[in-house]
């Protein structure tokens, strides 16, 4: 990953979302040559020269102090989210400290397969950080992927992804009630990853993958989002029992491995919880 081209199409892009007014400039000018606010306002809002902040936005400042970034942060006015990435993409030898970027084949340790396996009525599913699934229980797998062969998390060579079946898988699509909002969320996330990942080469792969294949991922990759999903509402129209909203809790296994895992949880007594009773009945045949 080029992680200072990285970090100028960040800046640029959030820079561009702020008007003078919105930030308490007075724009003399009825017609801007540029979209949003120029370097030269932004600097001034945060209180550093132009030409430091020029460098920043080049990605030619890699030693950014944090009150610099934190200066540019609320001068742009980012949330949580976008100021970790700010600090990720403007410090990637910090970012990637520890972290390999040898490919491996990854596992799940077994007190976590054995945890799934236990939810015998909540889908559950084990992503890494690419969104490879690494592990399902029965349930998840009948959830997110009963097209697939339920032994794929398990070859390395053949694992879903959950960002390329999203994107470019046509049952995950339908699967999906709100497909458009779950690809800014899947997007957005991913974002993220390639933040704390600069040197990931499978990573970097999947993002370029998308890109050329997905005409609506490369809309949205252009568009910098930055956004961690941590839990929500996810609505589904399975082909097996229809319509399912379930909750959305995303859970960290008490290690290093940056693994997540995903539950799927219907409100006890709803139709939701009913179809995955169903669901959960069509395993048993």
């Amino acid at each position: 990953m080029d992680t200072s081209a990285d970090l100028g199409e960040f800046l640029r892009s959030r820079r561009a979302l702020l008007q003078p007014q919105d930030v308490g400039l007075n724009a003399t000018e009825t017609r801007r040559r540029v979209p949003g606010l120029r370097r030269e306002e932004l600097a001034l809002l945060a209180g550093v020269s132009v030409a430091y902040y020029t460098r920043l936005e080049q990605g030619q400042s890699v030693n950014a102090s944090d009150g610099v970034l934190n200066a540019v942060a609320r001068a742009l006015r980012l949330d949580g989210d976008e100021h970790a990435h700010l600090r990720a993409l403007a410090r990637p030898d910090r970012a990637s400290a520890g972290r390999s970027s040898a490919p491996r084949p990854e596992q799940v340790r077994a007190s976590t397969r054995h945890l799934i396996a236990a939810m015998d009525r909540i889908p559950a599913v084990v992503l890494n950080h690419r969104y490879d699934f690494l592990a399902w229980n029965p349930l998840g797998h009948a959830l997110l992927a009963g097209h697939l062969d339920p032994s794929a998390p398990d070859l390395p060579a053949e694992r879903p992804n959950l960002a390329r079946l999203l994107f470019l898988d046509p049952h995950t699509r339908e699967l999906f009630t709100h497909w458009e909002a779950e690809t800014k969320v899947a997007v957005a996330a991913l974002r993220l990853t390639v933040g704390r990942y600069p040197e990931d080469r499978q990573l970097a792969e999947l993002v370029g993958h998308l890109a050329i294949h997905s005409p609506e991922f490369a809309s949205l990759w252009a568009r910098h989002p930055v956004r961690e999903c941590t839990a929500g509402t996810k609505s589904f129209h399975h082909p097996l029992v229809g319509e399912l909203d379930l909750g959305l809790e995303n859970l960290r296994p008490s290690d290093s491995s940056d693994h997540r895992i995903l539950l799927y949880i219907p409100e006890p007594g709803s139709p939701s919880a009913a179809a995955v009773d169903l669901l959960a009945g069509t395993l048993q045949r």
